[in-house]
């Protein structure tokens, strides 16, 4: 299935929970559907857990990159 029909059936989904449900339906249908692409993803291979968390070690290498940025760096 291409991802126009895709995106065309989850399309017609949601505006039919509007229609008869309401905004509420509406926002369930839409977050069950995010959910299920990201589980799909998962099993499919394209996502991986670990896209979801940044290691701690990454967040002090963004903090040296902001340091040199400023200039305040002490070697």
């Amino acid at each position: 299935m291409s991802k126009a029909v895709v995106g065309l059936a989850a399309g017609m989904a949601l505006g039919f929970a509007a229609y008869f449900g309401g905004f509420w339906a509406f926002l369930l249908v839409l977050v069950l559907g995010a959910v299920g692409l990201v589980a799909g993803l998962l099993l499919e291979g394209d996502l991986e857990p670990g896209d979801f968390v940044r290691r701690r070690d990454d967040q002090e290498r963004i903090r040296d990159d902001q340091r040199r940025a400023r200039r305040d760096w002490r070697q």
